[in-house]
C-alpha cells in the first residue's frame, strides 16, 4: 500500500514514462558476471553522439537489456537505471555522460542475435537496424519479447 501522495505520484510517473534500452558490453571487458559481482556500475566510455544522447534521456527506473557484443552476441540480463546522466568520470570533456545501472535479472536462457533476427516481432529492433551503437532504445514490446524468451517462454 502506498502511504503518501508523493509515493503514488512517483510510482505512476515511473510506470507512465518508463522507457526501455539495450546496452552492449564486450564480455572480456565487462561481463554480466562482473556486473553482478559489482552490484552496480556507471555506464562509461560512450563516445558516439547518438549513444550519448540516448544516455542523456534515460530516467531512473528505465529497464535495460544487457547484451554481450563481440563474443556471445546475446542478451544475458536485465538492468535498471538507478541514476540519471551525469559527467563521465573517465573523461574531462563535459559533453560525455554516464548513467548508473544495477542488475535486476539474469536471463535463464541468453537470447542470441540469431534468435532475435529470426523473430518477426523483432524485425525493426534497433539492435539490427543500428548495429554499431552501444546504447539503443527498444520498444516495450521488443523488451517483453526478449525477456520472455530469456525466461524460457516464446
Amino acid at each position: 500500500m502506498l502511504n503518501t501522495w508523493f509515493e503514488k505520484t512517483h510510482l505512476e510517473s515511473i510506470i507512465w514514462h518508463m522507457k526501455y534500452w539495450l546496452v552492449k558490453s564486450e564480455p572480456f571487458k565487462y561481463s554480466w558476471a562482473d556486473f553482478l559481482k559489482d552490484g552496480w556500475t556507471y555506464w562509461d566510455g560512450v563516445r558516439n553522439y547518438q549513444a550519448r544522447n540516448n544516455l542523456k534521456v534515460m530516467k531512473m527506473g528505465d529497464l535495460v537489456l544487457y547484451y554481450h557484443s563481440d563474443e556471445g552476441l546475446e542478451v544475458v540480463g536485465v538492468a535498471e537505471v538507478i541514476r540519471e546522466a551525469y559527467q563521465d568520470p573517465t573523461s574531462e570533456d563535459e559533453n560525455w555522460v554516464v548513467v548508473d545501472l544495477k542488475p535486476k535479472e539474469t536471463l535463464k536462457k541468453p537470447v542470441s542475435l540469431i534468435e532475435i533476427k529470426k523473430d518477426k516481432r523483432l524485425k525493426d529492433i534497433a539492435l539490427i537496424k543500428q548495429s554499431r551503437l552501444s546504447v539503443l532504445p527498444v520498444t516495450k514490446e521488443e523488451f517483453e519479447v526478449i525477456v520472455s524468451k530469456g525466461r524460457g517462454r516464446k
